[in-house]
């Protein structure tokens, strides 16, 4: 228990130490408050006055590796992660690095100017689909739509579940966060466990300089999620982060049929986001060759996510 104890408090210490340039030369997950399940490979600790580091097991990074598969398989051009909060990041949401589409040019986006160069560096195409506009990247676009067709020749639609279920901008991923950190700096500043200064300070920084911040709170107990039972990453993306932004996302209306999640599939797009149910990522890959690019097939409530195997 001390062991664990002692590890915890320097993930927290590393968080915000480390939180450096190479996080910003390293961006990616999508979030969807509305269904916020538990995560398949993390317990869901409650946070209370007598929460200690050791129940902090949801922003752990001590038996990620650094080797293997999928590091071989990240463009040449991304940089590995070195602090704890860039590996955290990659292992949540980092199975759109191996796309076969444009995959994020980092693992954390700083600021709207870096997303917005990142997003002119691709084709991408608009349709008009379910009645909203879905944009993607041209190769995710044209897998989507061969998805479609394929799913309507069995009387099966498939969908996006709303006006931001693709490409979305930094900004819409700060407001996002902003609905988690505000009233989570006040419920903790009110519990006494934070001070009203240094909550004030957390406010006052950067989307970017929020995260290990935040991350780092959240190592000794204090839970930023929508119910303050678990980590925020499990609630909503940090700025910068979401696979929205790579416009290799789509959240799916009706992502609870295992026949769309299968014609999906085949297709190209999965499910690589454990707490996000109607998250798909395209990929571009078949199936059976995803453990070669270094993602691990998950099996949980009767569905597959492929996540990174670090």
């Amino acid at each position: 228990m001390l062991i664990r104890k002692i590890i915890a408090l320097s993930l927290a210490a590393t968080a915000v130490g480390c939180w450096s340039m190479s996080a910003k030369n390293s961006g990616s997950r999508s979030v969807n408050a509305e269904t916020d399940p538990t995560p398949f490979a993390t317990p869901r600790p409650k946070a209370s006055a007598t929460d200690t580091p050791a129940n902090s097991s949801s922003t752990s990074t001590s038996n990620m590796t650094v080797t293997g598969k999928f590091y071989d398989n990240l463009p040449k051009t991304l940089s590995h992660p070195t602090d704890d909060v860039s590996k955290l990041l990659l292992r949540e949401y980092g199975s759109v690095f191996v796309t076969k589409a444009t995959p994020p040019a980092k693992i954390v986006f700083e600021d709207e100017s870096d997303v917005a160069a990142f997003q002119k560096s691709f084709a991408s195409e608009s349709a008009s689909i379910g009645g909203f506009t879905v944009t993607l990247q041209k190769p995710a676009m044209d897998a989507l739509k061969a998805a479609i067709a394929d799913a309507g020749k069995q009387g099966i639609s498939i969908g996006p579940r709303g006006g931001d279920s693709s490409k979305r901008t930094y900004a819409q991923t700060v407001t996002l966060w902003a609905s988690r950190v505000r009233p989570a700096l006040a419920h903790w500043s009110a519990a006494g466990k934070i001070s009203k200064a240094d909550a004030a300070r957390i406010s006052s920084l950067s989307p970017f300089q929020q995260v290990p911040e935040v991350l780092g709170l959240e190592a000794k107990g204090m839970w930023f999620a929508k119910d303050f039972s678990k980590s925020i990453i499990y609630s909503v993306a940090p700025p910068g982060t979401s696979q929205h932004l790579s416009m290799l996302a789509l959240d799916v209306k009706q992502f609870d049929d295992p026949r769309v999640r299968e014609i999906l599939a085949k297709h190209g797009w999965f499910q690589t986001v454990s707490s996000d149910l109607p998250h798909f990522t395209y990929l571009g890959a078949d199936e059976s060759n995803l453990p070669s690019l270094g993602l691990k097939k998950v099996e949980s409530g009767n569905r597959t996510f492929w996540v990174p195997d670090i």
